[in-house]
């Protein structure tokens, strides 16, 4: 048995709260080196003598590693535990607090031998919001959605035309009344979560670069506007997330303005991340270097210090007033990973004690274990987990199996809740567009968003994906809507798809999730809650063998018992 594989971390994705009287646990092992695993428990206060058993189930293997499983029950809110593991070479070890032992009688009596859990407190316990869990997320670029005031339309406002390519310069007059204007067609879509990209004044078309958080961009409305939006929304059972920029500053902000001419005597001067006085004219690394922080290279962006008290107020003023006095439901949070996790538990404290349920969800890119246990973001946009979706699905360079094991091990770095909050997208603002980079093969991308559908966690649309919409890495990606595709047979499939999420959303909401490969090698993804729901994949060029036990609820290139290539069949058991 390979002992140096044999982990557990107690209080973490491993040891994890669930009831006030129950406790998920892992256990990590060599992959096909471990027989079975069971686990000794009993209350802390309690001889061992006392101790109850149970046997874990192997959840899911990963690329080096198998995951096991199991619930703990907890009558006085206190547990101590430990693991008896037998390998495949009968070898036979107890792994507690204290390190690895022989498997004895004295060994398993030992109090050192067990990993302890002092008190099940609930204000400790990891939770997320349960009505994410419900929600399917649709993406609104809000400049190129769709233009429903023409007398706010900034000057040199392009026509509206779809087929465009566009600049990074361009402006299309897409507002707020025209998100208004298609609440009804959102909520025919089926959607119930609208993520609106910056709503706040800036210079840009997209909006990133912040002059007034208080202030709504004038090319998209005003204050009442929104106000009216968030209204309607929620009169349709629609939840609205807000994209909050809180890393940096946009250059032509009042406080950036006000360094830039007054320099160390300006009341902002602590404000920013400024390496030497004066300001100079920003210049890259490739020229010397700059003499401020900012977003990437970005000039225009200079990086805010939010260890800075002032900083902190001024940001959690933006925070609560969107959510006080327009009752907002989430933020995401643009380059959340730059930001001190010392503000963001100060957000989170600021924001949950508004609304319990609030939503926060930071844009990470890599793992992000840092930022979930609880105290900082309920979720991030799950990109390491969806962007290894597309590299087997859309761009082959990874194997089925591969992908399985990529996707187990992404799973169990994190808790269960954390992981059915996470925001699944398959393209967003940042990137190309699904069908581009399904090379616009309409079956392959419906399989892969189906896929994704299929996940724990919630999904997210970008704008204009059910239409079919194209385009390359961004600015190409945020072309205008084309609202001439709309009823089209891919949008009714994407439509079909979503009511599916909706209709059983107890179970992929909040059901348990395995990943694995048949023996035909098609992707099985199961998923188990008040219902059971078995989806099976074929990538491969070959027509596979399939035998349906339950009833047929979705499918594409499914005929005879046959999974053609891109083909997917759910069933629901009997």
């Amino acid at each position: 048995m390979q002992l140096a594989a044999l982990k557990h971390r107690t209080e973490s994705e491993d040891c994890f709260v669930i009831s006030q009287h129950h406790v998920r646990i892992r256990f990590h092992s060599a992959k096909n080196d471990v027989k079975k695993v069971i686990v000794h428990y009993t209350d802390n206060y309690l001889d061992t003598k006392t101790d109850k058993t149970v046997a874990m189930t192997k959840a899911g293997q990963g690329q080096v590693t198998d995951y096991w499983v199991a619930t703990l029950k907890a009558p006085y809110r206190r547990l101590k535990y430990t693991f008896e593991v037998v390998g495949q070479d009968d070898s036979h070890k107890i792994v507690g607090d204290r390190g690895i032992k022989d498997f004895t009688a004295a060994n398993l009596a030992a109090d050192s031998s067990y990993f302890k859990l002092p008190y099940l407190h609930e204000i400790d316990q990891t939770k997320t919001p349960d009505w994410i869990k419900n929600t399917v997320w649709y993406q609104i670029f809000p400049e190129r959605f769709a233009n429903g005031d023409k007398n706010n339309d900034p000057q040199g406002t392009k026509p509206w035309n779809p087929q465009d390519h566009p600049g990074r310069e361009d402006f299309y007059g897409g507002d707020l009344q025209g998100i208004i204007d298609h609440l009804d067609y959102l909520k025919e879509l089926g959607v119930n979560g609208l993520y609106l990209c910056p709503v706040f004044k800036a210079s840009s078309n997209h909006k990133y670069d912040t002059i007034d958080y208080l202030q709504i961009d004038p090319d998209f409305g005003d204050k009442d506007l929104f106000a009216k939006f968030v209204s309607e929304a929620h009169k349709r059972g629609m939840k609205v997330m807000l994209d909050a920029v809180f890393n940096h500053l946009g250059g032509q902000s009042m406080q950036w303005q006000d360094v830039i001419k007054n320099g160390t005597k300006s009341r902002f001067a602590s404000w920013f991340h400024i390496n030497h006085f004066p300001v100079k004219p920003y210049q890259g690394p490739e020229a010397g270097g700059p003499n401020y922080d900012t977003f990437a290279f970005e000039g225009q962006m200079p990086k805010l210090n939010t260890a800075n008290p002032a900083v902190q107020d001024f940001l959690l003023e933006i925070a609560t007033y969107w959510v006080k006095y327009f009752d907002i439901d989430a933020w995401r949070l643009d380059v959340a990973n730059e930001v001190d996790h010392h503000f963001w538990r100060k957000f989170h404290d600021a924001l949950t004690a508004i609304k319990p349920d609030f939503y926060i969800v930071g844009e990470i890119w890599h793992s992000a274990r840092p930022w979930l246990n609880g105290d900082e973001f309920s979720a991030v946009m799950n990109y390491p987990y969806t962007l290894q979706i597309e590299e087997h699905f859309l761009h082959k360079t990874k194997t089925a199996q591969e992908l399985v094991a990529a996707l187990t091990d992404q799973l169990m770095m994190y808790r269960d809740c954390t992981n059915q909050a996470m925001m699944n997208m398959l393209d967003s603002h940042d990137t190309a567009r699904l069908l581009t980079l399904a090379g616009e093969n309409k079956a392959l991308a419906l399989q892969t968003l189906t896929f994704m559908f299929m996940q724990t966690g919630s999904p997210c649309i970008y704008y204009g994906t059910e239409m079919g919409m194209t385009g390359g890495e961004d600015p190409d990606c945020r072309k205008p809507m084309d609202w001439q595709k709309e009823g089209t047979p891919f949008w009714y499939k994407v439509q079909k798809l979503i009511a599916f999420r909706n209709n059983h959303a107890a179970t992929l909401g909040n059901g348990t999730i395995s990943l694995s490969l048949t023996s035909t090698g098609l992707i099985k993804v199961k998923r188990i809650g008040t219902e059971k729901i078995t989806a099976l994949f074929n990538t491969s060029p070959d027509k596979i063998a399939v035998s349906t036990n339950g009833q047929v609820a979705l499918s594409q290139n499914f005929a005879a018992g046959q999974l053609a290539e891109h083909g997917f069949v759910i069933e629901l058991a009997n």
